[in-house]
């Protein structure tokens, strides 16, 4: 998501409790298989029969539960010999940062990189550098704007935005005041939730009025917008969080100071629904703290990260089309993009054993 900063907590209070990643084995064959099998990819002619060398793999950043969960089931993945890893790095949400470890990477023999890049801009230049080298991308969670890339993995983040639109739509009956807490704009996932979200509210629901606030990813500026935006309009009646790791709780702090988190049923419940599906957010569904989420599967992302820098190892050639595992890979203008499966969390199915976040128990 990109993404997400802020004070969450700490990473020590989640564990991987459910089954450890698994992929094909390391046979040529088996990874043919496997990739005919899920996404109908065709060997190229003359590729590197082993399919082996080093990935590079830089985690984006360390200041929200997603992504600390996403950096515990790479390693996992890793330490289960998915595939053959240098030393993990994390850019810590600067681009500078990225580019140097990337050079890291390649200086190091690199022969694939897996990095989500939270510019996807600025990403350009160092993609060019890597296609030149002949060393495949994979883009987890973000899709880089220009530059080669072998495969993007993600989830259909405009559908991010349309979910929550038709959810605040249906539970507001089509009227009110809603605040959207707006990612950044700079990258692809803020654009695309943001204009989704505003298509299907003009188009569905022009009865409600929407106060876009932006917000960089950032916690206290969305709470510092959201106070103003409540003193001048005490009817608020809706929020849409664009990403629950950084924006829940600085919310839920100031809903609670200002005596205005209510469950749902109760007069003057403002109805809230948010992006990320992190364990904090299941929480406050089954607490009646807010109503809803998307919840992005952390657990699919770190695996299709590694599963497809193996493909590519491999001299695999992905296709479109549906796959077993729920998603849809697409056609992209700089590669190909696996579209994972995120559900629409509440209190009918929060409890559901297949969201990732149920599968994280908390350390007590």
């Amino acid at each position: 998501m990109p993404r997400h900063p802020v004070g969450r907590p700490p990473l020590h209070r989640l564990r991987t409790t459910g089954a450890r990643l698994r992929t094909t084995g390391a046979s040529a064959c088996a990874v043919l298989l496997a990739v005919t099998a899920l996404a109908g990819c065709n060997r190229d002619q003359g590729s590197d029969a082993a399919g082996g060398g080093k990935v590079g793999i830089d985690l984006p950043r360390s200041d929200s539960d997603f992504w600390n969960s996403y950096q515990q089931y790479v390693e996992q993945g890793v330490k289960d010999g998915e595939v053959d890893a240098l030393s993990l790095t994390n850019s810590q949400n600067d681009i500078g940062k990225l580019v140097s470890n990337v050079q890291v990477f390649t200086d190091q023999g690199a022969k694939a990189v897996v990095m989500a890049p939270q510019d996807t801009g600025a990403i350009a230049e160092t993609l060019q550098t890597l296609s030149e080298k002949k060393i495949p991308v994979i883009s987890v969670d973000t899709r880089p704007d220009k530059g080669d890339v072998y495969m993007v993995v993600r989830a259909d983040n405009r559908a991010y935005g349309q979910k929550a639109c038709e959810y605040l739509g249906e539970q507001l009956k089509g009227k009110g005041k809603v605040v959207e807490f707006q990612g950044d704009l700079s990258s692809i996932n803020g654009r695309d939730r943001s204009e989704a979200f505003k298509s299907c509210m003009d188009q569905k629901y022009p009865a409600i009025k929407v106060f876009e606030l932006a917000t960089e990813w950032k916690g206290d500026v969305a709470s510092a917008k959201l106070q103003s935006t409540l003193a001048a309009h005490p009817d608020i009646n809706g929020i849409y969080m664009q990403a629950g790791g950084v924006f829940l709780q600085p919310t839920l702090a100031l809903l609670e100071q200002k005596k205005l988190l209510k469950a749902p049923g109760e007069a003057g419940h403002i109805t809230i629904i948010s992006n990320d599906g992190i364990p904090e957010e299941l929480d406050a569904i089954r607490e009646g703290k807010i109503d809803a989420t998307v919840s992005q599967p952390a657990d699919l992302y770190a695996k299709y990260a590694l599963y497809w820098a193996k493909q590519a190892l491999a001299g695999t050639t992905p296709k479109e089309g549906p796959t077993d595992h729920d998603s849809t890979i697409i056609k992209i203008p700089n590669g190909f993009e696996d579209q994972l499966p995120a559900p629409l969390v509440t209190k009918e199915n929060v409890d559901d054993p297949k969201l990732w976040a149920n599968q994280l128990e908390k350390k007590s």
